[in-house]
């Protein structure tokens, strides 16, 4: 018997979005979420009576209102919330900064054009060529084909800083291959980033959250905290259902998984070939507590974001150690327009990191090591932005092993496989991958990709999202 005609597994942002989707035309739809709070990756939890944000550094695809084929607002309009209702906050600007060389972006693609005709004069005719060509590339591949997006560069850019200076938030935003870049991948951020923007909502991630999840229910649909997958049942081509860890079955009509490729397969029975290569890149982060005052000793405190390499020969790759330092981003989330004074100041800082390395600490040397870690972070961005930790009211700390257990991710691997399956396609005919191994990155793209598997396969929506 039939429990519900859709069961998505994973209650992050792609997994709530399909969810909704599929709910506007039918209520019979379960969500199945192993954690006790929403939006895997992310999500918020309490210190100290203070909220703090996981995963969220600012969303990407800023569009106006006015622009109605912004995806963005393609989003919007398919999951029927209203645009009128909501309020953006828009990023001050963000900083690009190599040992000497620096760009600044911000909203206005005007902006970037600038910068890079000022301090990269030789190469400016050929970015505007660059921009007319992205803007006018297919949105998403699903033919599954992997192009170099660093080669694509070289090209048509010569010079290697600026090329390195690109790729540099872009990987740090969304790339889950070493050293290189996917060219679509590479050509969804530029256009997200670039030449649409970062913002965030009004409020927290919380506030955001609380918004799918009511407007979900209001459809009708349902979702279960706690409730782990432990195996996908199947009868010959189909997937008949999911096996929870708690022994109970749930039977359903078709199946989405949002928790990413490698974990999706290990759910399948033991005849199907589950050789899915986990993604490598992961990440250590410190988040830290000011007060709001402290926010003027920080020097380029007006940046929303500075992406920096401490070296010239910038290599996006695991480090051999727990983490590196020399390269990374800083983010300061106070820094979005109109945002409302606050009387604490954050500062985030992430740096690649090793997770076999981390995984070989026993628990003791596990906090130990978090806490040296930290310090030498600190210790590699105070040239950057001063020595803060002074004033510090509030600290935490994120490694791989911790996105490991709070989403799903193989090896923290917080942007998945470097493997994507862009259809969206599994062995089974109504099971479907959605979400960051599908290959939408980024918040809105990842609740597109949701949308996006949902349309396709399930509601055969002809009209396209992206």
């Amino acid at each position: 018997m039939r429990d519900y005609n859709l069961v998505v597994i994973g209650g992050g942002l792609s997994g709530l979005a399909a969810a909704i989707r599929y709910a506007r035309f039918d209520s019979s739809v379960l969500v199945l979420e192993r954690h006790s709070k929403p939006g895997g990756l992310n999500s918020f939890y309490w210190r100290q009576g203070l909220l703090l944000e996981t995963g969220l550094h600012a969303m990407t695809n800023y569009a106006s209102l006015a622009d109605r084929h912004a995806p963005l607002n393609l989003l919007l309009r398919q999951l029927k919330l209203s645009r009128k209702k909501m309020s953006f906050h828009e990023q001050k600007r963000s900083l690009i900064r190599f040992p000497d060389k620096s760009l600044s972006f911000s909203n206005d693609p005007e902006y970037l054009l600038a910068e890079i005709a000022v301090k990269f004069p030789h190469d400016i005719d050929r970015f505007r060529s660059l921009i007319s060509e992205f803007r006018d590339y297919p949105a998403l591949s699903t033919d599954n084909r992997r192009l170099s997006a660093r080669s694509y560069l070289e090209d048509r850019l010569t010079d290697p800083f600026l090329i390195d200076m690109l790729l540099l938030p872009l990987m740090m935003y969304g790339n889950s291959s070493e050293h290189d870049m996917d060219l679509d991948l590479f050509i969804i951020l530029f256009r997200s980033i670039f030449l649409e923007g970062l913002f965030r909502p009004r409020g927290t991630i919380k506030d955001f959250l609380d918004l799918l999840l009511d407007h979900y229910r209001s459809l009708g649909g349902e979702i279960r905290f706690q409730s782990e997958v432990a195996e996908v049942l199947t009868s010959g081509n189909g997937a008949t259902g999911v096996k929870l860890a708690s022994g109970e079955e749930v039977y359903c009509g078709n199946l989405v998984s949002t928790v990413g490729g490698p974990a999706t397969f290990r759910l399948l029975p033991a005849a199907v070939n589950k050789e899915m290569i986990a993604g490598r890149i992961s990440f250590f982060e410190s988040i830290y507590i000011l007060p709001g005052k402290s926010r003027h000793k920080l020097k380029d405190n007006g940046n929303t974001n500075i992406f920096y390499s401490l070296k010239d020969d910038f290599v996006f790759q695991r480090p051999d150690q727990a983490i590196d330092p020399s390269w990374g981003v800083i983010n300061f989330p106070g820094n979005f327009q109109n945002l409302p004074e606050s009387d604490n100041f954050q500062v985030r800082l992430t740096h690649a990191a090793n997770y076999e390395v981390w995984q070989g600490y026993s628990r003791e040397e596990y906090r130990e090591m978090k806490v040296s870690w930290a310090e030498k972070s600190r210790e590699a961005v105070a040239p950057l932005i001063g020595n803060f930790y002074d004033d510090v009211v509030l600290e935490d700390f994120f490694t791989p092993l911790t996105v490991e257990k709070f989403t799903a991710k193989d090896r923290g691997a917080v942007y998945g496989s470097p493997f994507k399956i862009k259809d969206g396609r599994t062995p089974y005919d109504n099971l479907y991958i959605a979400g960051t191994d599908q290959g939408l990155i980024g918040i809105v793209g990842s609740m597109l990709s949701g949308v996006t598997m949902v349309n396709k396969h399930i509601l055969l929506y002809k009209a396209p999202v992206l």
